[in-house]
């Protein structure tokens, strides 16, 4: 049974855009098409959990960052923090829609290898060219600003404390949802479990849902997070997309820190950051890390107690003496080719467009991505930054457009 304000039956049998998945990168799109004066078509959201309670959206941290290898990749978390910052404004001045701000306390990449300062140089300019804040810290530097630090082993570091931090994902999302239903964008509680192509292969001509329904359609967005190859599969496609595991703590420290702890990337891989006034978050995953099924979120009680806490205590002695409050189980939608997104259509199935594999940057990425979908939609080809690069083709030709900050 469908929840109250959803429906599990289409109200038709044909639509222009069909979105398979309604968390953020799906209701982005949504969105982004209701706001857009060129697009006149009608719009179907197929999600097969209205709670979201096992979305990916659900489980994020919520963070935003600049300090990425790719120039592509920086300006996406530009136009999002943009959109961020004049959010009541760019969803159409509504009275309704709150204020937002970015918590920019910053993230913190710490290398103890020369090697790993390297790539902290390299990638810096990258990001300065694309125009972002980042600077480089010695460890000298480091102490002094952030002094609860342990460094014996750090040579470097770097930093951007402009538009780098805790954002309000969830604020965002609902109002996306909220404002393409009440445009005439259609959300219903139902799963796609089959597609229709033509005899060509070349276009999905329907969907099947799981109530048992087809629903033509003239483009499909696979917008499923860690589902997604399952979903364009569907379709006759593979993707290098699969589940990883990523879990995450909420802990108070017994001697809290004198001042906000930027998102601090570990050179293990383990990261942590302030959290509210007195609360704090860590994350990280195993060093085994295979994919897993989309319904397990099961907990590694051992992972905290081997390798989480003693990291985060080793790095900051305060975190010694902690409590842990709260933890949970998430996943990405890992791409396992490059850690970068899919997005535009397939090379073959014209109408078939991928939003997958954001490998944990989707919640920050998903205003541009959004747009961008809308614009080839609309368009059929991109408006504003060209995500060319992100496109089918690199998997179909096994060229990585490789992304190397990821956490």
């Amino acid at each position: 049974m469908a929840p109250a304000g959803w429906s599990a039956t289409p109200a038709r049998s044909t639509y222009d855009v069909v979105i398979v998945g309604g968390a953020m990168l799906g209701s982005s799109t949504a969105w982004f098409l209701s706001d857009n004066p060129d697009f006149d078509g009608s719009v179907l959201v197929v999600e097969r959990d209205p709670s979201y309670a096992q979305s990916a959206t659900a489980h994020t941290n919520s963070c935003i960052r600049q300090q990425f290898s790719s120039a592509l990749n920086v300006r996406i978390s530009q136009f999002a923090a943009d959109f961020i910052h004049n959010f009541r404004d760019r969803l159409g001045g509504d009275p309704r829609v709150p204020d937002l701000s970015i918590q920019s306390y910053g993230y913190m990449y710490l290398a103890d290898t020369e090697r790993f300062a390297d790539v902290l140089r390299a990638n810096l300019a990258v990001q300065r060219a694309a125009g972002a804040a980042t600077r480089l810290l010695t460890p000298d530097e480091i102490a002094a600003a952030y002094p609860f630090y342990a460094l014996d082993d750090i040579v470097l570091g770097s930093i951007n404390t402009v538009d780098e931090g805790y954002w309000d994902g969830g604020t965002v999302f609902d109002w996306w949802r909220r404002q393409a239903r009440e445009r005439g964008v259609e959300y219903v509680a139902n799963e796609v479990v089959a597609m229709t192509r033509n005899a060509a292969g070349t276009k999905v001509e329907s969907v099947t849902l799981k109530s048992g329904e087809t629903i033509a359609c003239g483009n499909v967005v696979n917008a499923s997070g860690p589902r997604g190859a399952r979903t364009a599969a569907m379709a006759g496609i593979e993707i290098p997309v699969e589940p990883r595991k990523r879990f995450t703590w909420i802990f108070t420290a017994v001697t809290p820190l004198d001042r906000d702890l930027p998102l601090t990337i570990d050179p293990s891989g383990v990261h942590m950051r302030q959290d509210g006034p007195t609360t704090y978050l860590a994350g990280g995953h195993a060093d085994l890390d295979p994919p897993v099924d989309p319904e397990d979120f099961a907990m590694d009680h051992a992972l905290w107690q081997d390798h989480i806490w003693p990291t985060i205590a080793t790095r900051i002695p305060q975190f010694e003496a902690i409590r842990v409050i709260t933890e949970w189980a998430g996943h990405y939608d890992y791409n396992t080719l490059d850690h970068n997104a899919i997005v535009g259509p397939h090379t073959r199935v014209s109408n078939f467009l991928f939003l997958n594999g954001f490998s944990g940057h989707g919640l920050q990425q998903s205003p541009a991505m959004g747009r961008a979908t809308a614009e080839w939609l609309t368009y059929g080809g991109y408006r504003n930054l060209d995500m060319t690069p992100l496109q089918f083709e690199r998997i179909e030709q096994g060229r990585a457009f490789a992304e190397t900050a990821i956490i």
